[in-house]
């Protein structure tokens, strides 16, 4: 009963946010286009930016632009790939031959060079 007296009520419900104050600014067309900028080079939105940098929050660029980190991340997946393959070599021989150690160590090798590129990129 109470239930249906609540929903008759003329009170507006208040939304549930984290952060329930807003403010409100005006910018010329120049200055949206620099926050707009800045907030893309960080591959963040404008408000993300603008709150960010009104709290006095040091706002650092990423390292890698967001189209390299795909083809990080495409470099990566191929190296689980190698590694999956590697454990499974490993797994399936019971002994190793020297040619079979030279295999590995090979791949290995291969793998190691392969991380070792992408951490250059990502420094």
């Amino acid at each position: 009963m109470s239930e249906l007296s609540n929903m008759a009520s003329n009170k507006k419900a208040e939304p549930n946010r984290k952060a329930p104050k807003q403010i409100s600014f005006r910018v010329s067309e120049s200055e949206y286009l620099n926050l707009e900028r800045s907030a893309k080079v960080l591959n963040i939105s404008v408000p993300a930016f603008v709150k960010k940098k009104a709290q006095g929050a040091r706002v650092v660029a990423p390292k890698i632009n967001p189209d390299d980190s795909k083809e990080i991340a495409r470099q990566l997946a191929a190296l689980g790939n190698n590694v999956n393959q590697i454990a499974k070599r490993l797994n399936q021989i019971e002994f190793a031959d020297t040619n079979t150690q030279e295999l590995i160590s090979a791949d290995l090798t291969r793998t190691l060079n392969g991380l070792g590129e992408i951490w250059r990129q990502l420094t």
